[in-house]
Parts: structure tokens; sequence; C-alpha cells
């Protein structure tokens, strides 16, 4: 089988995947109505992907290819690196508290390899979903867990001087666990899009404060 007809192959399973996630829930999804979708026999699906939870997490995925390409826009106007960990986590809240279970599938999954390594075969996939970006932004994005992503950012705040080399690790888990207690509330519906979105990056912004060592002027 050569190289471009097992990408192919991928394709429309992954395809068919995503529709149907977007269609029934991704609760709903199975084996079989995805191989039906796509046009194959279930069996075919074992030959190109390891599980029903490897075929799902692509389908997914294929969800936050707008959040990624929205990234330069959100970043347009960022002057320093305290902006962009900011406006990062602005523009990555506003795409996950909008579609909540797809974005808790990604990023709260239990695959059997690391998640990066799903990342990287995704977008050897689809490399038009990942976009161009700064330097930063790309090594962020091809990072599988929210902690390794969100340090990539926090340690150009640390170049920058906003912050100690020490405050690191404190700034980038503050602000995920902001971020891990929310979802479950906007998966709930015990709060609304716009509510989350604000409450998180309010949480943020005394975070940031709490550590700041530079004078910073918050763009919101």
């Amino acid at each position: 089988m050569s190289e471009k007809h097992k990408k192919m192959t991928m394709n429309y399973f992954i395809n068919a995947a995503d529709e149907l996630i977007n269609e029934i829930g991704i609760e709903n999804v199975t084996i079989r109505n995805i191989a039906k979708r796509a046009g194959y026999n279930s069996a075919t699906i074992y030959n190109y992907f390891e599980n029903l939870d490897h075929l799902i997490f692509f389908g997914a995925f294929k969800n936050i290819k707008d959040y990624a390409l929205s990234l330069n826009q959100y970043l347009t106007d960022a002057d320093n690196a305290m902006d962009r960990f900011l406006k990062v986590w602005e523009c990555f809240c506003n795409y996950a508290y909008l579609k909540p279970n797809i974005y808790n599938a990604i990023f709260f999954s239990k695959l059997s390899r690391n998640i990066e390594e799903y990342i990287t075969e995704y977008y050897s996939i689809f490399p038009e979903d990942l976009g161009i970006h700064h330097d930063t932004i790309s090594t962020m994005l091809l990072k599988g867990e929210i902690h390794d992503r969100g340090m990539t950012t926090v340690m150009d705040c640390v170049k920058e001087g906003f912050i100690e080399h020490h405050s690191a690790d404190k700034l980038n888990d503050m602000t995920f666990l902001v971020f891990e207690g929310m979802l479950p509330r906007v998966l709930r519906g015990t709060i609304s899009y716009e509510d989350a979105k604000n409450k998180t990056m309010d949480y943020m912004k005394v975070i940031v404060q709490s550590l700041l060592i530079k004078e910073y002027s918050f763009y919101y």
C-alpha cells in the first residue's frame, strides 16, 4: 500500500467521523456508522487506526482547525510575550467553550500513545490545518498536553522579563486549572458561553497580575 493511498483512505474515514461528530454528537459515533458513511466495511478501519478512540480523536481534531487558523488574527495586535500568552488563551477558550465535548475529547482523551504523536500524525495528513504562525505558536500547536502547550508561551514571558523563571510553572498550572475547572461547567450547561469566556479571562488576569515583576498594560 502506497503512502498516498493510505493517507487518502484515512482521509475518507476521518472526514466521515468529523461529519458524524457534528451531526449526531461525539458520544454516538461508532465504528459501524463511520464505515458506512465512508463507504467501507468496518474491518477496514483497523488497517488504518488503532481503535475507535484513535479515529474519533482525528475526527474531533478537524474541529479545531478554525481555532488554529484564527490564532494569527487574535495575535495581530500582540506587542509582547504576555499579550501572546493571554490572547492564545482567549482564542482557545472562545473555540473550546463553543464545542466543549470535542475539546474535552481531544485534550482529556485516554489514548494508547502520547497525544503529541497523534497530533504530529494528524498534521502529516492535513498540513493545511496547521497554518503558518510565529515560531512559538507553531511549537505550541504541535504539543499534545495542554500543560506543555501553555509552557511554550509562558517561557517567552520569562524571557521578556514579565515573570520570574521560578513562577513559570505556577502561571502555567494556575491558568490551566482555571480552564480545567470551567470546561466541565460549560459541558453541564451550568454557565453560559459568554460568562465562561469572560470569567476565565478575568481569573487569568488576576493570576498574571499576582506574578508580574514588570509593568504590563492589559489589552482588555
